[in-house]
This record gives C-alpha cells, structure tokens and sequence, in this order.
C-alpha cells in the first residue's frame, strides 16, 4: 500500500509540475530552437509511457529508499540525483546527435529534471511514510 501511495503522489506531482513548465517553457524555450523536428501534437501513447516508467524509478530509487530511512530530504536530494541524470542523458544525446540541439535546451532541461523529480521524490516519500504511520 506505501508504495501505490508513493507512486501516485509522486506522479500527481510530477505530471502536474511538469504540463506547467511544457505549456510555459514550450513556445518560449523548445520552439524557437528545435521548431523544425517538433510534432505537431505530442504522442500520447509514448508520453504515458514515459510518465508510468519513469515514476517507477522515482518510487523505487528515491522515494521509498528515503521513506524508509524516514528522511524527506534524502528523497530530495536522491530525486535530483535521478532527475540530472536521466534529463542529461537525453539532453546531451540529442546535443551530441542533433544540428539544431543547443547547450540552452541542454541545461534548462537537466536543471528542471533535478527539480521536477526532487518534487515527485519528496511527495512520493511523504505519501509513502504517512501510509506506513496510519496503516503499520
């Protein structure tokens, strides 16, 4: 039960958090320079898709891990951890493979990975160790 719990805080978190900075960052960051190799309409299936797997690490590499040690900022600090990582290695492949790449796309993006999964960590870590409290 801690762990659906910590999944689906998380994910609240982080799919809210993040259709924020895609419709406020979007026009502004992304078009102006990668316009050209963007669709039209964002796949939902590949996007989902994305969001359930995702969030699985967040819960299993961060979340729980410091829910159990009873430390929210652990799972801040483990969410960064996770969030730079995993946002660097799509940033920095698509920046080493890509002509209209750019080191602004590139760090923006790695910045709000380390946030946006830090947010999710500690939502999923406090919904995890609430469930533990009330339920044993």
């Amino acid at each position: 039960m801690s762990y659906i719990a910590a999944y689906l805080a998380a994910a609240v978190t982080f799919v809210l958090l993040d259709a924020a900075w895609l419709t406020l960052a979007g026009p502004k960051l992304y078009k102006p320079i990668i316009g050209e190799i963007l669709a039209e309409r964002v796949a939902a299936g590949p996007a989902i898709a994305f969001y359930l797997i995702y969030l699985v690490g967040v819960v299993v590499l961060a979340a729980a891990p410091a829910a159990r040690e009873g430390s929210w900022p652990r799972a801040m600090a483990l969410g960064a951890t996770l969030g730079v990582v995993a946002y660097a290695t799509y940033d920095l492949t698509n920046q080493a493979t890509l002509k209209v790449w750019s080191l602004k796309i590139t760090l923006a993006d790695m910045a709000w990975g380390a946030f946006v999964t830090a947010m999710a960590a500690t939502a999923g870590c406090l919904a995890f160790r609430a469930v533990r409290r009330a339920f044993g």
